[in-house]
Parts: structure tokens; C-alpha cells; sequence
């Protein structure tokens, strides 16, 4: 038998193994349970963004990217033909109605502070409505979620106490963002309504003052001091949240 790849792996993910091989990549799943852990945890992310997503995935194809549209273009006089030659582009690159979901990927920052806001709060939104396992390792080992983010971070990071905010740390995880990993870490006010805070490092914006940014009903706190950027983000106020993030800035 040739060695299990990495290959072999994405492919049991994507349920895309011949059954000689599936029983194979099986065997070997049960004589590694630490890869058969990392493998459940991909799955879980995955039906959770899946799950986040589905609202999007939902929605019509714009009717300037239908095929009838194009066509009717194509006929137009040359000076609307470069319309339709741009929509035939977008539909090609974007995938058709899959490629929707980008729609408003333009719009979105892509670097420094407004980034990590950004990214803190697909965060929340993929993890926090999670009430079956919003967090790999639980608040009783903090310690082991603390040196996990440490050696992935290259520097040392700290749990904020935020019970004098009335919120208590359940636990967290590690997340891949465009820019590196980050800590997420999540806290509870014993009602049900969470909260979060995203930690990683910052190519610019090393050092940034505290600003407010609100998208999809999600209000976002977020600073970065000697290159590590944080961004708390929860369905609060914008003046409530930003008194909950002071907390959080005063111990990290």
C-alpha cells in the first residue's frame, strides 16, 4: 500500500476515495487518532461556514448576470455589447450562482484594522450560533489553549477576564484568516448571548486606536498594540461593546 498523502486526505473530506482506497485512508484514521481529530475538525468547520452561508446560497442570480439578459445585450447596439461581455466574464470567473457568494467580496477590506474587524466577525457568525460545539478547547483548559496560540501565533497571548463585563470565558480555537491564524476566544453572559475576540498578527496597522465597525447586525471593537490586533465582536451596542473591549485592552 503507497503511504497516506495529503491528497488522500481532502479527497476523504470531498468523499471522493474508490472504496479500495476509503478503507485504506480508514485504517489509517484509526491507527492515528490525532489526524482523525484534525480531519472532525475540518468537517465541522466546514458544515458551519456551509451552514452560514446557506442564506447566500439562497439568493437569485442577479438578473444582469442571466444568460437570456446577455443575450439580449449581445443584440443591443455596440455601445451597451461591452456589458455584456463583462457579465459573460463574471459569470465565467465567478462560477455562475456558486460565485455569488463573492457579490460583495469587493466591498470588504482586505488589510489592517477594518481586515481584522472583518474577519472577527465571519468568526462569530460561523462559530458563536454554534450551540452543539462553538469551541475545541474548553474554558478548563485554558492553559492548553494559551500555549496553543502561542506557538501558532510566535508570540505569547493572554485570555482576557471579562466577568466584571458580566461575560464568562467559555473557551476557543485556532482559525485560519487570509492573514495567518488567529485565536478566537468566546465568553458568555449566562443568557445565551455570546461574544468574541479574534487576536492575530498585523502586517500594517501595528499600532492602532480602537474603532467601531458594524456589519450584518454585529457591532466590532477593535485595536492592535506592538503588532497583535484584537477585535471583539458581539450583537451589542456599539457604547456597551467598546466599554466590554476596554476590559479586554487593559489585560492583553
Amino acid at each position: 500500500m503507497r503511504p497516506i498523502s495529503e491528497d488522500d486526505l481532502t479527497a476523504y473530506l470531498d468523499r471522493a476515495l474508490d472504496p479500495r482506497r476509503l478503507a485504506e485512508v480508514e485504517a489509517f484514521l484509526a491507527a492515528n487518532p490525532a489526524v482523525r481529530g484534525r480531519l472532525d475538525m475540518d468537517l465541522r468547520h466546514r458544515d458551519a461556514l456551509r451552514q452560514a452561508l446557506a442564506p447566500v446560497m439562497s439568493e437569485p442570480v442577479p438578473s444582469q448576470l442571466s444568460v437570456a439578459r446577455m443575450i439580449e445585450e449581445k443584440r443591443a447596439p455596440a455601445r451597451t455589447q461591452w456589458r455584456a461581455a463583462a457579465a459573460a466574464v463574471l459569470l465565467l470567473v465567478s462560477g455562475g450562482a456558486g460565485g455569488w457568494l463573492l457579490h460583495d467580496s469587493s466591498s470588504r477590506p482586505t488589510a489592517g484594522i477594518a481586515s481584522l474587524a472583518a474577519e472577527a466577525t465571519d468568526s462569530y457568525t460561523v462559530f458563536a450560533a454554534d450551540r452543539g460545539r462553538p469551541i475545541e478547547i474548553g474554558a478548563r483548559d485554558s492553559r492548553q489553549l494559551v500555549n496553543w496560540a502561542s506557538e501558532r501565533l510566535e508570540r505569547p497571548v493572554a485570555i482576557p477576564d471579562l466577568s466584571a463585563a458580566g461575560f464568562t470565558f467559555i473557551g476557543g480555537r485556532l482559525v485560519a484568516t487570509p492573514h495567518g491564524p488567529a485565536a478566537l476566544y468566546m465568553f458568555d453572559d449566562g443568557s445565551g448571548t455570546r461574544i468574541v475576540m479574534l487576536s492575530r498578527n498585523m502586517a500594517i496597522d501595528k499600532d492602532a486606536p480602537m474603532r467601531i465597525d458594524s456589519e450584518r447586525g454585529l457591532n466590532a471593537a477593535s485595536w492592535s498594540r506592538d503588532g497583535l490586533g484584537y477585535s471583539v465582536v458581539g450583537p451589542l451596542a456599539s457604547d456597551h461593546l467598546d466599554d466590554i473591549a476596554e476590559v479586554a485592552r487593559q489585560q492583553v
